[in-house]
């Protein structure tokens, strides 16, 4: 087996990131498709390189392996959505959402209301699912178009991810740049705090729409929606459960699963009638509105363990193709001389944006996203001065953000397939997640807020 050349490795990224690309975007393909292309063609490449299969099926299954809990997790908020329709507590969150937020100023309410929940809970998947699909509902109701909601719940789903000491993310990127949790995030202020502010005057700008549906369309929605689930103040319950666990920093699996357990009480409470097997059919199928009016019929139709199988296929052959291009070095074969290269405070942080990014476009994983580039620029920065705190906002920037903008990553399949807005439909309105790596890069040709090695503390 010949030594793999960065020539080599880079043709090779090319043609499967070009093949995947040009496929969804120009063709429309189902992501699935350009995927397994891609694995047969990286399957080819590796036995003509003389990997035998034992190490093709390694690197499928060490892939795969990082999305196992992930896998579970979007299973069990499947079934989520489909209790708290069922029980009414997402129907009570949009018709408070419609008696409370004006229209005018809809679009900037759901990105900052999106980003204190987030923060609050330090998950960006649970704020989207949750609360964000919530004000899905509203805003189409309201005449905005899905990408536009769908951008600003994921930017402030995301931003919250991003500041919240809970997030999983966040404490990855300290972690491996080794630095102090809340140094980190403070330091993260520089690029977040003007990621913020231009974020929400585009979503006002943009949210300046004039085809809005009249006062007497929404409050007829309303009533649509009192007159066919319980609406009432018992709702909030599983909605402050979910707070309560984040504090008290309870894993994912078991605050989902008690979530749902409680949540099928109240819909036992609300519904005394309802049989077993309904429920089973809720969870396994998913909630089917039958209120006759086509607007809240479409929007409240959701959730269960199937609608998410279409998303989870799509996880497993990103990961696996990921899993080979470790296995066979290709990665690291690129990264490798990059990060030795000697280079300037700008470029290097330009390089370190645009790896993360790329290990998110070619594996999918936000945490290898930010564990491959800090891994491998932790000694370049500290040749060049740089505190580890230049490393670790690097990383948050661009390779935590940038996942829920991926077709084929696990945040963005998780996000399209909840919201059931596309992600290519969303990713033009994500504003904070778009500007937060442009911020990052001019941070470091303009060296305003870059820290250097004997400025370590704040």
């Amino acid at each position: 087996m010949k030594k793999l050349s960065i020539r080599e490795s880079f043709a090779l990224l090319f043609l499967i990131v070009g093949m995947i690309g040009v496929s969804i975007i120009k063709f429309k393909l189902d992501p699935q498709t350009p995927l397994l292309l891609a694995i047969t063609l990286l399957i080819v490449w590796g036995r003509f390189r003389k990997h035998s299969w034992e190490e093709i099926h390694d690197g499928i299954q060490k892939g795969v392996k990082t999305g196992i809990i992930p896998m579970i997790i979007f299973i069990l908020i499947g079934a989520l959505i489909s209790v708290w329709i069922a029980s009414g507590i997402i129907p009570s969150m949009m018709v408070v959402g419609f008696k409370l937020l004006n229209p005018s100023f809809f679009i900037p309410s759901v990105f900052l209301i999106c980003a204190v929940v987030g923060t609050s809970i330090g998950s960006a998947l649970t704020t989207v699912s949750t609360i964000g699909l919530a004000f899905l509902g509203m805003g189409i109701a309201m005449g905005f178009t899905p990408g536009l909601v769908a951008g600003a719940i994921v930017s402030g789903s995301v931003f919250g991810d991003k500041m919240s000491p809970l997030s999983d993310s966040t404490n990855l990127s300290a972690a491996i740049a080794e630095v102090d949790l809340f140094k980190h995030i403070k330091n993260l202020m520089w690029t977040t705090i003007p990621s913020l502010v231009l974020s929400t005057v585009l979503f006002l700008f943009f949210g300046m729409n004039k085809q809005l549906a009249t006062t007497n369309q929404v409050v007829g929605l309303t009533k649509v929606i009192e007159s066919n689930f319980e609406v009432n103040w018992l709702a909030a319950i599983p909605i402050v459960f979910i707070f309560i666990s984040s504090w008290k920093r309870i894993p994912a699996i078991p605050t989902l699963l008690i979530n749902i357990a409680v949540s099928i009480g109240l819909l036992k409470i609300n519904s005394p009638t309802v049989k077993l097997s309904q429920i089973s059919s809720y969870i396994q199928e998913g909630y089917v509105a039958t209120t006759g009016n086509e607007i809240i019929d479409a929007l409240l139709s959701r959730g269960g363990v199937q609608s998410m199988m279409w998303s989870i296929s799509l996880i497993i052959l990103a990961l696996a193709l990921g899993g080979l291009l470790m296995e066979f070095k290709v990665i690291d074969t690129v990264m490798s001389p990059i990060s030795n290269a000697s280079m300037s405070v700008g470029n290097l942080i330009l390089v370190t944006a645009l790896s993360a990014i790329g290990v998110n476009a070619l594996v999918g994983e936000q945490y290898l996203a930010i564990v491959l580039p800090g891994n491998a620029f932790k000694k370049t920065y500290k040749q060049s001065g740089l505190s580890p705190l230049a490393l670790s906002r690097v990383l948050e920037d661009a390779g935590a953000v940038i996942n829920s903008l991926i077709p084929w990553g696990v945040s963005g399949v998780f996000i399209s397939t909840t919201l059931g807005v596309p992600t290519l439909s969303y990713l033009p309105y994500a504003f904070f997640c778009l500007l937060s790596p442009v911020l990052t890069v001019i941070s470091g040709y303009t060296n305003i807020g870059i820290k250097k090695l004997e400025t370590t503390t704040l």
